[in-house]
């Protein structure tokens, strides 16, 4: 792995590198080759007592992002890295459970043909993992701009809104982002 550390209002100090590629180099465990990706760090201080920790690592068909906000800077780097094993278990059950549906037996799968293999899975965290969609619901896409999209949102206390953007005739999504401005998710 390439790492690519920096730091927004904080010095990056030889510690704290050190710090960031030993916890982030434990996730070579879940492959059983090298990641060759670049792993881009951003350490930002917000506040005195706030310190946020962004982890991106871009693979072939896989992101792995995570960020995460912390009173302590190494706490913050901690719960990153348990946030990003968390996205590779999910990533190998999901891939799992596609190929045990089309009745195939696959120990190790790679992610592609390019990235290497995660083999680090037990059957007690495929259980843990396990997703279960409790509710489904059904609507019309009624065809609007974003503006009256965020009001239908706003209207109705929800954080995300999906709808019938009448400017691109596609779906696209609006949503709340932390920091309380807006977001617009369209199709490519």
């Amino acid at each position: 792995m390439q790492f690519n550390v920096r730091g927004d209002n904080i010095e990056v100090t030889a510690a704290l590198r050190d710090y960031v590629e030993k916890k982030i180099g434990r996730l070579d465990r879940y492959f059983s080759e090298d990641l060759t990706s670049d792993v881009h760090v951003t350490m930002k201080v917000l506040t005195k007592e706030q310190h946020n920790v962004e982890v991106t690592i871009p693979m072939t068909k896989l992101l792995l992002r995570a960020e995460e906000k912390h009173e302590d800077m190494y706490a913050a780097i901690d719960l990153v890295v348990e946030k990003l094993e968390r996205q590779i278990r999910k990533h190998k059950t999901k891939v799992n459970r596609r190929f045990k549906n089309e009745a195939q037996s696959v120990k190790y799968m790679s992610l592609d043909s390019t990235a290497p293999a995660l083999d680090y899975y037990t059957e007690e965290e495929e259980d843990e993992d396990q997703i279960d969609i409790v509710r489904t619901k059904r609507f019309n896409l009624k065809p609007m701009d974003a503006e009256e999209a965020v009001l239908q949102m706003d209207l109705l206390g929800h954080n995300f809104f999906v709808f019938n953007d009448s400017e691109e005739d596609k779906v696209s999504v609006v949503y709340k982002r932390k920091d309380g401005r807006y977001g617009l998710i369209q199709p490519e």
